[in-house]
Formats: structure tokens, C-alpha cells, sequence
């Protein structure tokens, strides 16, 4: 077996925790993931992991050893950046990661595409709405909606995005509509929340001619994707806080209808978040670049 192969394995053991994490994570069974971690600790003459029924942790060893190793690989994914952007053709892998609403239809149609013209880059997509450990788990790029706050990353702004608050024309009978911000909460409406653990939505953000104003909205359910809350409002159950994008097309046909256009909720960014050290990754900047222009060219015609 390769030694940088094992290498590669005992580092993501360290960062995912169990051996069938990294197998998937290196495309190789449990049982050849293993055999890398033993023959790498048969070499080094040190046991590199604690193990337990549930999870590996690294030993002392271990724990040093992964500096090390994480140095090793750094310096030869630079030294294969520097000659893929030296001979215009880039190769290896990228681990990226969006949104379940806009990664379906904005980035997982996109990757064909992109591996047509780049055939020697290998993507593996991961969509999740859920924070994702974009450096824990070894991501390459992250295309994340919302409001972007974590400044250990680098940011590429893609486009400001307007949101409204929209509800179906039943719910709106049935209930009303709210005549203010405050209504909201008020008149107890039904507000269709994405929670999951970490979420930044247990609250929406007005603009108001006050400034910007956190309303603590509740409703009798949520869900951790987005695309649910939109269903369940077409359907009449709620009032939702959606990118315009995203919902433009109900608005048009009337299926939904905006409502507290006074108050509007703030916008959020989608943007492309990177470890700093990537960006001279030619793998990198084409992914962004690619995705910025598809995102860009694809919404404007959403909100047409």
C-alpha cells in the first residue's frame, strides 16, 4: 500500500472519528481503512488511536503525528496546485458543499457541465441544510445562503439576495393577513421555521424605518430543509421567509402572495466560503468562478 495512501486515511480517522467515515470519505471499504491505519502504526512503531466500540480517538502519538502529516499533505497539494496552474490542466478532487434547495438546483445540475470541461477533477458533492465544519471535515468550498459570519473562511460574494414573507391565499383567508410585523407574533400566526441545531432562523430580521429588528416568530412546526417550509405553505399551513428567487414563480402565479412588504426581511448573501489556504487551488478558483457565473446567469432568470 501507498504510504501517503495511509497517510491520507489516518487523517481523516482523526478528523471523522470511525474507520467507515473514512473509508467513504477515501472511497475504500472499512476493512482496507483498517489495514492502512495498522500497517501505518506497524511502521511508525506506536499505536496511533485509542479505540472504543463507537469512535477512534487519537493517542498522544497520534495527536502529534497529525501536525505532521497534515504539513506533508499541504505542501504536496501546493506543490500539484502550482504545476496544474503552471500546465493549464488541473486534476484531483474537490470536496464541495451547498444548500439542499440551491444545491439541487443551481449546483447539482452544474457539475456535469463542469466536469465536461475540467474531465481530470474529480467533485464529490455534500447537500446539507445543517452547518457544515467546513475545515473539521475537509471541505474545499462551501456555497452557503444566508448571513455569512464565520471569519476564520475567505468569502466570495455571489449576489445579494432580497427575501420576502409570503403566505398561500388559504392561509391568508383562513387567518388573515397580519397588518404589521408585530401581528406576526401577536395574532400567534403559524410561521414555518428551518431549525436544525446551530440554525440562525429562530428568528426573522426586519428592516423597519428603525433599523433592522429580530422578531421571535413561533409556529407549530418546522423543518431542516428549506424546500419542506415551501411546500407546507403552498399547501396553506404557514407563512414563510424565503429568498424572492426561490419563490418568485408562486408569486407570479399567485399561489403564494407576499405580505409586510413595509417591513421586508433583510437580505442575506449566497457567497462561496473556502479555507485561505485553498484559494491558490486552480481546482478552487474554477469551481468558484464556474458556479459564480451559472448562479448569477440562473436566478436573474428566476426573477424575471
Amino acid at each position: 500500500m501507498s504510504y501517503l495512501d495511509n497517510v491520507r486515511v489516518f487523517v481523516r480517522v482523526v478528523e471523522l472519528g470511525t474507520l467507515s467515515s473514512a473509508g467513504r470519505d477515501q472511497r475504500v471499504t472499512p476493512a482496507v481503512a483498517s489495514n492502512r491505519i495498522r500497517e501505518l502504526e506497524r511502521h511508525l512503531g506506536v499505536r496511533l488511536f485509542n479505540r472504543t466500540t463507537r469512535k477512534l480517538s487519537p493517542t498522544e502519538h497520534g495527536r502529534v503525528f497529525y501536525q505532521g502529516a497534515l504539513k506533508i499533505l499541504d505542501a504536496i497539494n501546493e506543490a500539484e496546485s502550482a504545476i496544474a496552474d503552471l500546465s493549464h490542466n488541473p486534476k484531483g478532487s474537490l470536496r464541495i458543499t451547498a444548500p439542499l434547495g440551491i444545491g439541487r438546483r443551481l449546483i447539482a445540475t452544474g457539475i456535469p457541465e463542469f466536469h465536461d470541461r475540467y474531465p481530470d477533477i474529480e467533485v464529490r458533492l455534500r447537500l446539507s441544510d445543517h452547518n457544515i465544519d467546513i475545515l473539521g471535515e475537509g471541505v474545499d468550498v462551501a456555497f452557503k445562503l444566508g448571513v455569512i459570519e464565520d471569519s476564520e473562511l475567505r468569502m466570495r460574494n455571489i449576489l445579494n439576495c432580497a427575501r420576502v414573507i409570503c403566505a398561500a391565499p388559504i392561509y391568508l383567508e383562513r387567518r388573515g393577513v397580519p397588518e404589521s410585523s408585530e401581528a406576526l407574533i401577536t395574532d400567534k400566526h403559524d410561521c414555518l421555521l428551518l431549525r436544525y441545531p446551530g440554525s440562525k432562523e429562530y428568528y426573522w430580521t426586519l428592516q423597519t424605518e428603525e433599523g433592522l429588528r429580530k422578531l421571535e416568530i413561533a409556529g407549530p412546526y418546522d423543518s431542516d430543509d428549506g424546500d419542506v417550509l415551501t411546500q407546507w405553505a403552498l399547501e396553506g399551513r404557514g407563512i414563510i421567509n424565503k429568498p424572492l428567487f426561490e419563490v418568485k414563480r408562486y408569486l407570479n402565479d399567485g399561489t403564494l402572495v407576499e405580505i409586510l412588504k413595509d417591513t421586508p426581511p433583510a437580505n442575506v448573501q449566497l457567497a462561496a466560503i473556502y479555507p485561505h489556504k485553498r484559494f491558490q487551488d486552480p481546482k478552487v478558483r474554477l469551481m468558484i468562478d464556474f458556479m459564480t457565473e451559472r448562479c448569477q446567469r440562473l436566478i436573474g432568470k428566476m426573477l424575471e
